[in-house]
């Protein structure tokens, strides 16, 4: 068993309580972080004079070719180490000799792990929010193909008033560009170096923190100690981001398992992105929407894992805190592989164009236009809404859309119907005129592709970088 920690100790550890205190099993992802972060140390402490330039170059080429093997698959990380951080440091040891023991000077494993999971967390925002670019340029590219594709805008599942495509997409797109800012607002929170923090209380040596912290791509230091080594709120944020993403993704899930329904019929899934029946030989499930859907709960449940652990915690640093990880990891897995897998399912689906326009003409879509015409000919709205309600009864009971009657059927419920009625509540008017800004009329959806094509221009993401460590 290997372990940075023994000389207070005269027994030998239980094997369970090893077992079950090691967190080599999961934190291993972390060892590029640990091993940049170690590379950072030691040229600090190079810098500062408390390594000799000898020594640095001794334990930088060292940490690289451990880098170098793992990655290569010479060296496994195996479970006869404690953690990640003593996996790097004997490993080092055994390469360097004694100057590989000085690489912990001024270090605790406290602030070890605090940075490891910034580097990490960083480094996955932004693999994050680019997935959700990816998944915003496909509903970008499909706003702009279906800019006249007509469907139904839905309230309470029940049909409302006449939509397109472009306009239903763009709200998704709104959703998942919150997102994004979301991610954004955390990077620029989260990226602060904890290193030099110690265990709880800094340290005697004479470290610089700020050159640490420039080094590896942050924008300076931790302010206190304490709350360097106990602050989780960075990965907390984090996991909320990711729970409101998988939300988001749920409801549009949910959306594509009714429109995929033989009963709405409005789109067919490509055969790469689902799956059949054992018995039935004429289905095709959505099974990635459901399983997406499905998976919300799971990444719900690390946010509420990891809120539940640090409630109770004390300053400074307490074991409890290795629980951070285990649903992190999971929950950033889970993430990943749902948007990456949505927007293929996304940019494979078919939209039946017909379907979706005959659904939006029938249902009284266009009975508020109905209304408002009334309005425009002088008659007050709430009389007009009253009118038309009193229509909508009456078609209900012909089964019959509103278009289909004529002229003097119309003029038994009001005087004011015209010919140029028909003209007002045909579908293309009643979309078409709706111009205010964030509408589905023509202008205002060109409007918003525009815009939202700017939106995707800001790549903020590149600000971060650790160019100054060897380590790729």
């Amino acid at each position: 068993m290997a372990q940075l920690w023994g000389g207070r100790f005269t027994g030998e550890t239980n094997e369970l309580a090893w077992r079950f205190n090691a967190s080599i099993g999961f934190d291993c992802r972390l060892f590029k972080e640990d091993i940049e972060g170690s590379i950072a140390h030691a040229k600090m402490l190079q810098k500062q004079g408390v390594l000799a330039d000898a020594e640095a170059g001794e334990i930088v080429r060292g940490l690289t070719s451990i880098y170098a093997d793992v990655v290569a698959g010479s060296l496994p990380i195996t479970d006869k180490y404690e953690d990640v951080h003593s996996f790097v440091e004997a490993n080092l040891i055994e390469r360097a000799g004694d100057v590989g023991k000085k690489l912990h000077t001024g270090r605790s494993r406290n602030d070890q792990v605090a940075l490891d999971m910034r580097l990490y967390t960083r480094s996955q925002v932004i693999e994050t929010d680019k997935r959700l670019r990816s998944l915003r340029e496909t509903i970008l590219s499909l706003m702009k193909e279906h800019k006249d594709t007509m469907m139904p805008g839905f309230t309470h599942l029940q049909k409302a008033q006449p939509v397109t495509l472009a306009h239903h997409l763009g709200a998704y797109f709104e959703m998942f560009t919150r997102d994004s800012g979301r991610l954004k607002d955390l990077c620029a929170r989260l990226n602060e170096c904890p290193l030099g923090a110690g265990a709880l209380a800094g340290t005697t040596y004479p470290l610089d923190r700020d050159f640490t912290a420039t080094l590896l791509g942050f924008s300076g230091p931790t302010r206190n100690s304490m709350d360097s080594v106990s602050d989780r709120d960075y990965l907390l944020e984090y996991l909320s981001a990711l729970s409101i993403i998988m939300m988001h993704l749920s409801r549009f899930s949910e959306e594509i398992i009714i429109w995929n329904s033989n009963e709405y019929g409005f789109i067919e899934l490509d055969d790469a992105y689902s799956t059949g029946s054992s018995i039935m030989p004429q289905k095709k499930n959505p099974d990635i929407a459901e399983l997406v859907r499905g998976k919300t709960g799971r990444v719900y449940g690390d946010l509420m894992q990891l809120l539940t652990t640090m409630k109770g915690l004390p300053l400074a640093y307490n074991k409890d805190m290795q629980e951070d990880k285990e649903g992190f990891f999971d929950a950033v897995d889970t993430v990943g592989v749902c948007i990456t897998l949505f927007t293929g399912m996304l940019a494979t689906l078919k939209f039946n164009k017909e379907r979706m326009e005959k659904s939006a003409s029938m249902g009284f879509t266009n009975a508020t236009d109905a209304a408002d015409y009334l309005v425009v000919k002088g008659v007050p709205f709430r009389d007009a809404h009253g009118i038309i309600g009193r229509l909508v009864l009456h078609c209900i009971d012909k089964n019959c859309a509103i278009d289909d009657l004529s002229l003097e059927e119309l003029k038994t419920f009001s005087e004011y119907f015209d010919e140029d009625v028909f003209e007002a509540i045909s579908l293309k008017t009643c979309v078409g005129k709706r111009l205010t800004k964030g509408a589905p009329g023509p202008e205002a959806i060109e409007t918003e592709i525009a815009e939202s094509a700017k939106i995707l221009d800001d790549d903020w993401t590149s600000q971060y970088t650790a160019s100054e460590i060897p380590v790729k």
